[in-house]
Order: structure tokens, then sequence, then C-alpha cells
């Protein structure tokens, strides 16, 4: 491993926040084709179409490793993965998990739903709420969860690729969730009905 040491100055221009930590490492861009991971039989995939905010996406990413997921798409008009803030909310996930950058959505959902995954749209306004799929069983089959748009979620012509769409349910009197939080809330559903009773999780 090749380390140079720099002045504060150095590292104050080369890094992309106000405060860095006193390290920057490179690394080589890490995303993997589509057709090499869906082989291997996934069973919780990840598909952001059109997010545009890093934080987020970033979050996301972190979610989806937290609950075992197998890969995260991120579509041609998402942000990119390798922004520095992306990077940053990932806590490192980045580097755990495949992920596939620049496919269209429709491309995406067609050759997941030919590997035998089950799409579902995460949607606030649909009438299919997550507690109901949990109860009756639908969430333990392979699944890809389709997150839309931060500001607009997912327009209808991509709402409709979906199998299902399905919204988180709302208990109290918060207007709505933020899209990473959405997102944990369905993949977490989709980790525990996946898993069966007594199943050990591995410590990674």
């Amino acid at each position: 491993m090749d380390v140079q040491l720099v002045s504060g100055e150095v590292l104050a221009a080369i890094a992309q926040t106000v405060t860095p930590q006193g390290v920057i490492g490179v690394a080589t861009m890490l995303d993997v084709p589509l057709s090499r991971w869906l082989e291997a039989g996934p069973e919780l995939v990840v598909v952001l179409a059109a997010v545009r905010d890093p934080g987020n996406a970033g979050t996301v990413l972190r979610a989806a490793d937290a609950a075992g997921a197998d890969a995260v798409v991120f579509s041609a008009d998402s942000v990119d993965c390798y922004n520095g803030k992306c990077v940053r909310a990932s806590a490192g996930s980045l580097f755990h998990l495949p992920v596939t950058v620049g496919l269209s959505v429709p491309a995406t959902l067609a050759a997941l739903r030919g590997a035998g995954l089950r799409v579902l749209a995460a949607d606030g306004t649909a009438d299919l709420d997550l507690d109901r799929l949990t109860e009756d069983g639908r969430l333990r089959r392979p699944t890809a969860w389709l997150f839309g748009n931060e500001a607009w979620g997912l327009p209808a012509e991509l709402r409709d690729l979906a199998d299902e769409a399905v919204r988180v349910p709302i208990y109290g009197r918060a207007e709505s969730l933020n899209l990473a939080t959405a997102a944990a809330v369905c993949l977490y559903a989709s980790a525990r009905a996946q898993r069966r009773p007594g199943e050990q999780v591995p410590i990674r």
C-alpha cells in the first residue's frame, strides 16, 4: 500500500469535507454487472429509481446491507453512488454488497422478474399496506423493492411495472416517512420474513 504524507493545506484542498479526518483513501470503482450477481439467485434486492439525494441513497445502501440484501441497483437517472456524500452516508456498506449502476428501471425489473423475484413498489398512496403483506406471508418470496424519488415518489409508469404497490402504515400524526426510513422498514420486514425460525444471523 502506497502511503503519502501531505500538509494540512494539501489535505484541505483535496478533501470534500470541511473538517477532514486526516486520512484520504483512493479506491477503484466497485460496481458490478447485474448478470454477475443475478446468477447467484438473490432473494432481496433494492432498485433506486431517480433517487437524487446522495445522503438518502447512501443511507438506503447502508440499510440494504444491514438487512442482508443481495444487491442494490442505481438507475441511470439516480445519483452517482460514488458521490462523496453518498459514500460517507453508506458508512462502508458500498464495499460490502454488489452495486449495479446506469441501468433503466424497466430493463432491470424485467431481468429481476425473469430470475424469479417479485417486484414491490414502495408507494405512500398504495392500498396495500406492509402489515398485511407481512401477515399473509407474501414477503417470504424472493423480492425486489423499488424505491422512487424523494420528492415525487414513483411515476405511474414505473409503479405499474411492479407486481404490487405497498405503503408503510403510519400510526401517528406524521405526514410521511422519508425515503431512507421507509426503505429500512420495508427491507427489514422482508429480511425478517425470509429468515427461517431459529436461523442464526451470521456475525460479520
